[in-house]
Parts: C-alpha cells; sequence; structure tokens
C-alpha cells in the first residue's frame, strides 16, 4: 500500500445518529472531521419506517429521512462524509501516536483522533422473506416500532431476556402477542419469565422456528415448524419481531481494544474513552443496554467532546 497516506485530525467511523452527531460537534469545533459510513450508510435507522420518538420531531419521520438530515447538518458545518468501511486498524497505545485504519481493504489513513460508532448489527433468522419484509413489518426493535402495532397481533422470536422484554413491552400495545422459541424453555431469567408468564396476552409456543415470513409488501403472517413434530401451521400477524440479539461492529479492533465477553466496547466510566489514548467509542458499539437514536446521538457528543479535550492536552505537551 502506498506510504503516502492521508492525515486526517478527528476520523468517525460509523454514520448512525452517533457518528453523525460526532461529526457535528467535531466540525464546529473546528477539526475538519471525515465520516466513513460503513456499508449501512445511516445504520439501523434506515431499515425503520416511522420515528415517532425522537425529540423536535411532534409528527415523527421516516428513519432514513432522520439520518439524510443528520448527515446534511453535518456536512452544513464541514464534515466530509464518505462511503466506506473500516477493515483493519493499528491502533496508537502512546499519547500523541498516530493511529493507522485501513478502508475497504486497500485505503490507509492515519488520524489523532478515531471515534468508533461503528453500531451493532441486529442479529437475524436468515430468511429471505424476512429480510424482503424488513420495514413492512420485520423489526429487530419493539420500542422503536412496537407504537405502529397498537391492537393488532405480532409475534416475538427469541427466549432470552431480550425477547421477553420485548414481548412484555408488546403486550402493552399489541392484542396479542406470540412468542416463538425453538427450545423447550426460555433462556430469559427467572423474573422474566415470571413477569411473561404473568401477562395473559402473550402466548408461548415452545419448539417452534419460523419457516417462513408471509406477505407481499406487509406481514400477514408466519408459517412455523415444531422442530420436535414437524408439523407445520400458520399463524396469522401483522408484526414480527426478531429479538436474538446484536452483534456490536467490533472485529476489525477486537484484538486491541477492551471488549465485554458479547464482544461491546468499554468505556471509562461516564466518558467515551477505550483503554487506547485518542481512540473513542459511542452509540450501540458500547452500548448493549439502550440501543436508541437518542442516547447513541447522547454519546457521539460526548466522543466529540472527549476528542477535543484529548486534542487539547496534545498541544498542551
Amino acid at each position: 500500500m502506498s506510504e503516502n497516506r492521508e492525515h486526517i485530525q478527528v476520523l468517525i467511523l460509523g454514520s448512525g445518529p452517533a457518528g453523525y452527531t460526532a461529526g457535528i460537534y467535531a466540525a464546529r469545533a473546528g477539526f475538519k472531521p471525515v465520516i466513513y459510513t460503513g456499508m449501512e450508510m445511516g445504520g439501523q435507522l434506515t431499515t425503520t419506517t416511522e420515528v415517532e420518538n425522537y425529540p423536535g420531531f411532534p409528527n415523527g419521520l421516516q428513519g432514513p429521512k432522520l439520518m439524510e438530515n443528520m448527515q446534511k447538518q453535518a456536512e452544513r458545518f464541514g464534515t466530509e462524509v464518505r462511503f466506506g468501511l473500516a477493515t483493519a486498524a493499528k491502533l496508537a497505545t502512546k499519547a500523541g501516536e498516530k493511529h493507522l485504519i485501513t478502508i475497504d481493504n486497500n485505503k490507509e489513513v492515519t488520524a489523532d483522533t478515531v471515534i468508533l460508532a461503528t453500531g451493532a448489527s441486529a442479529m437475524y433468522l436468515g430468511l429471505e422473506s424476512e429480510q424482503r419484509l424488513r420495514g413492512g413489518g420485520v423489526s429487530a426493535c419493539a420500542t422503536c416500532d412496537g407504537f405502529f402495532y397498537k391492537g393488532l397481533t405480532v409475534g416475538v422470536v427469541g427466549g432470552g431476556d431480550v425477547a421477553a422484554e420485548e414481548a412484555s413491552y408488546l403486550s402493552g400495545l399489541a392484542k396479542k402477542v406470540y412468542m416463538f422459541i425453538r427450545r423447550d424453555v426460555m433462556r430469559a431469567s427467572k423474573a422474566m419469565q415470571d413477569r411473561v408468564n404473568r401477562i395473559e396476552n402473550i402466548e408461548i409456543m415452545y419448539h417452534t422456528e419460523i419457516d417462513e415470513v408471509l406477505g407481499d409488501k406487509l406481514v400477514e403472517g408466519v408459517r412455523v415448524v415444531n422442530n420436535q413434530t414437524g408439523e407445520k401451521k400458520v399463524v396469522p400477524l401483522e408484526g414480527l419481531f426478531i429479538a436474538i440479539g446484536h452483534k456490536p461492529n467490533t472485529d476489525f479492533v477486537k484484538d486491541q481494544i477492551d471488549l465485554d465477553d458479547r464482544g461491546y466496547i468499554i468505556t471509562k466510566g461516564v466518558t467515551t474513552e477505550t483503554n487506547l489514548p485518542g481512540v473513542f467509542a459511542a452509540g450501540d458499539v458500547m452500548d448493549p443496554t439502550y440501543q436508541q437514536a437518542v442516547t447513541a446521538a447522547g454519546s457521539g457528543s460526548k466522543a466529540a467532546l472527549d476528542a477535543e479535550k484529548y486534542l487539547a492536552t496534545l498541544e498542551d505537551n
């Protein structure tokens, strides 16, 4: 690779609410940040239809439009947004040293500070019909999209704590909630199991896997199969929530950054600082708990402010 590497003062990896907000703050501070978007430009919100819980939009707006607005705002202040994926990294271990990032396996850039806002990808079942109907009734976030299923019938796939929490949340909105669990027991904590079992409009179907999501443009039901008997049947519903977990996008830094047992970046206290100087983390990549657009945006602002503070310490030395 060429030794004529481009140098960037504030490099932001990821273009969800965390990345774009970090760009807004860093640009307003005069740092001319560069964002590499990742493969999903705009992050998970680009697969969400109506967003009604982001402050400042009383009538709601489409997820892709919200991300388009954030991008335009970041660019207005001088952030350069580039399509590209970070595929490798050699992160410095001493303050003041440059970090080396490889983009798309062929372009190298160096940076004084790196903000990791690469997000976490929802895990899906891998069915063609499921992917086709994402945004048309298939979702991986009940708190984002559950509101649209008031009085309707929905299903939740999964048997862990997240699935139990999603089912509990949806039970307060939907007429009926099915839980499709492939094992004969739930993996959720006993407290979560007890909560689910007490809710009258939740029906749990054990030994059950999704064979196909039914519907043309909108979900109309699912065909399920009993993995013990092989019996198949159709369950009519209007929404299907996949709650089998998220995978943080940290593979390219996993041997350098401190991660928890699920692969999420560990930050120091209330800051966005990682274990390496000049490397910060924001958004879902460091937040396995909330994973909301508004919390991601908040941490993006913190990351930019932390990066600004770090750069000031370099100038003082």
